[in-house]
């Protein structure tokens, strides 16, 4: 996997129960799977974590090794009194200090929030792309995604990359309430899924495979699995979201064990991101 570029990583301390990942940490797995480069996410909303791990922590950290780690940004839409909120201000501040793109977004509010489609306008005018966590809480949808596809309508220029359960879970067609419950399906894949039609009619979704949703999604019907990377892959992002030591990353082995043509593996372990982030 040399040269490969992983989406989405975590440093210090999110969970209490959870050893913190240094960044000598981070830096020692990346040369033991020959993952060249990775992106750092902020994390700055209280749901699903413990603790925070700030942008200008993350900023800081990547400074420091600029040729290994990528920054990204967070700015939750609830800040201060409603109708103050003004991200792009904030935003473009950050653009300026070097972050390629804004996430994770773990805000327990509605994908098509307003609060939110002003995170997406300044993502827009600034370039910068937006990684998505969506559950049955955190950036909540209806079944079918009909949120995140009005959201991709409204906002052309920019950029969004799906990630967790239930982004996932749409890969395939037969998903209810109690099916999205179930966090990771194992059943094979229905086709006619919402993530399959939605990467292939709009250019501005992204798929990001880290975290056990991505790994899941793939796995639990490795032919649809198979077919549905080398259909995607100008759209398909690796990454592991690691952010413990030790934690155990089986997107990596499953990329390598699918036989996918190498341009395909090129693809999605490293050159979407290239052309995605601006990479050199």
């Amino acid at each position: 996997m040399l040269g490969w570029i992983d989406i989405h990583t975590h440093i210090g301390r999110l969970l209490r129960d959870r050893e913190p990942l240094t960044v000598d940490d981070l830096l020692r797995w990346m040369d033991a799977q020959g993952i060249e480069r990775a992106v750092i996410m902020a994390v700055e909303s209280p749901e699903e974590v413990d603790f925070y791990v700030t942008t200008e922590q993350v900023l800081a950290t990547c400074a420091a090794h600029p040729d290994r780690l990528i920054p990204f940004c967070a700015v939750d839409p609830r800040h201060r009194y409603p109708g103050e909120f003004e991200p792009l201000p904030i935003l473009r501040e950050y653009a300026d200090r070097g972050c390629r793109g804004v996430g994770e977004v773990l805000a327990g509010v509605p994908v098509d929030d307003p609060l939110m489609q002003a995170i997406y306008a300044a993502c827009a005018e600034l370039g910068l792309p937006i990684t998505l966590h969506m559950d049955d809480y955190i950036l909540r949808d209806g079944i079918g995604l009909p949120g995140l596809e009005r959201m991709l309508r409204e906002f052309p220029d920019t950029v969004f990359i799906g990630h967790a359960q239930h982004f996932w879970a749409e890969i395939s067609a037969e998903v209810d309430e109690a099916y999205l419950r179930r966090r990771y399906p194992t059943e094979p894949v229905v086709p006619g899924g919402a993530v399959d039609r939605l990467l292939s009619e709009y250019p501005n979704l992204y798929g990001d495979l880290s975290a056990g949703s991505g790994y899941h999604a793939l796995s639990r019907d490795p032919t649809f699995g198979r077919e549905f990377l080398i259909r995607h892959q100008d759209k398909l992002l690796f990454g592991t979201d690691y952010l413990t030591p030790g934690q155990p990353t089986p997107i990596i082995d499953l990329l390598r064990e699918m036989d996918l043509p190498q341009a395909v593996l090129r693809k999605i372990g490293c050159e979407n991101a290239i052309q995605l982030l601006g990479l050199a």
